[in-house]
């Protein structure tokens, strides 16, 4: 049986359209796609190729979802 694991990833739509998908936990772990379903299968594919690193796999050993915070900021 798998282990779950659930990862925030950070989505934003640039200027010229393409979705820029990123996983915080992971340094230098993102990606970008022209639709937002090819930016989400790419950073899954990112995160696998950044967990085959052993300092990955313990660090997320130490990972808790529950202790992130997500907040929307609006200003003007």
């Amino acid at each position: 049986m798998k282990n779950i694991q659930q990862l925030p990833v950070i989505i934003e739509k640039d200027e010229d359209g393409f979705y820029v998908v990123e996983c915080p936990v992971f340094s230098g772990c993102y990606t970008q796609g022209k639709t937002l379903d090819e930016a989400l299968k790419s950073i899954r594919k990112v995160i696998e190729l950044c967990l085959e690193e052993k300092e990955n796999r313990e660090m997320l050993k130490n990972f808790h979802p529950q202790e992130i915070s997500f907040h929307t900021l609006t200003y003007a």
